[in-house]
């Protein structure tokens, strides 16, 4: 079968297959699009046979996207959404369309710390209309790769693996500091670092950057931490070591905005542990306004 093409691809049937997979059921996007069940089944039929696979599953009483079904849901909402903001802008009669900025952020890159990272691009940029996408770094560059996202934010550089051009912006680096609560800060800080030898800890899991660098620190400084806990989830180490499960480490630029998140107290301070912060692109010289307002914000801020 040939591959569909722009003249046979019908956006009123996309149309009708990006509100099923939105709604989760025929029956749920009948009300939406007031059309019978029969009639949405026919025209999403017809996209599957012009697209040349199935784009649904039924499992049980649902619908499951396939993975070509989820690959064009996100090409569709991001044709929708591009309608949507055509319509926004005629409405308000011309002129200049919003500035958009779509950030792949890695989810192993702290919450706090990806704020102070985008705040200077809402702060330089009037109207931004910002979107964020957190998954693991591998796919966000492969969404960065086909132009989906504008900029990645990572606590990594990316390794080149795909036949396309990416390109590393080390943003800055800081030093950690460690927390916990006011009792375990009150036990542990005396005689830092050497006291975190035995130490409940609970660490980032061993595929992150700042893991390894713990690691790294740990073996150099001949100092065990009792490890208790690990996650993937940066936000839900830090949720455990606001409940005593044990300490936590989170980059030092954020330590004040980490202390009144969590009612935690500082440790100590390892400043030869960094954690680096980097924007990963698909052009050398970064040109989106947005994008630039990031890396030159960063560069003056992230010197910790």
């Amino acid at each position: 079968m040939m591959p569909p093409s722009l003249n046979t691809l019908n956006y009123q049937h996309l149309l009708y297959f990006w509100t099923v997979a939105r709604e989760g059921s025929i029956a749920r996007a009948t009300t939406v699009l007031h059309l019978t069940q029969p009639t949405i089944s026919a025209q999403i039929k017809l996209l599957e046979q012009s697209l040349g696979s199935p784009l649904f599953l039924r499992r049980s009483r649902s619908l499951v996207l396939t993975e070509t079904g989820q690959l064009v849901f996100h090409y569709a909402d991001e044709i929708f959404r591009t309608g949507r903001e055509l319509t926004d802008a005629l409405v308000r009669g011309g002129g200049r369309a919003p500035t958009r900025l779509v950030v792949g952020v890695s989810d192993s890159l702290p919450k706090l710390t990806t704020w102070r990272l985008l705040r200077p691009a809402l702060e330089s940029t009037p109207g931004l209309r910002l979107t964020c996408r957190i998954d693991k770094t591998e796919r966000l560059v492969a969404d960065l790769a086909v132009h989906a996202l504008d900029v990645v934010l990572a606590d990594a550089p990316f390794s080149p693996s795909l036949p396309v051009a990416l390109f590393n912006h080390l943003l800055g680096e800081c030093g950690l500091t460690v927390f916990g609560t006011e009792a375990l800060a009150a036990k542990y800080r005396r005689k830092f670092p050497g006291s975190l030898t035995g130490a409940p800890f609970i660490m980032p899991t061993a595929n992150t950057a700042m893991r390894r660098s713990l690691d790294a620190w740990s073996v150099s400084a001949d100092v065990q931490p009792l490890i208790v806990c690990e996650s993937e989830d940066v936000a839900l180490l830090q949720v455990f070591g606001q409940e005593g499960m044990g300490l936590f480490a989170a980059p030092t630029v954020v330590e004040a905005q980490i202390r009144r998140a969590y009612n935690v107290r500082v440790v100590g301070r390892l400043p030869d542990v960094r954690e680096r912060f980097y924007a990963i692109s698909a052009e050398r010289k970064l040109a989106h306004p947005a994008v630039v307002a990031i890396t030159e914000a960063a560069r003056e801020t992230l010197r910790g």
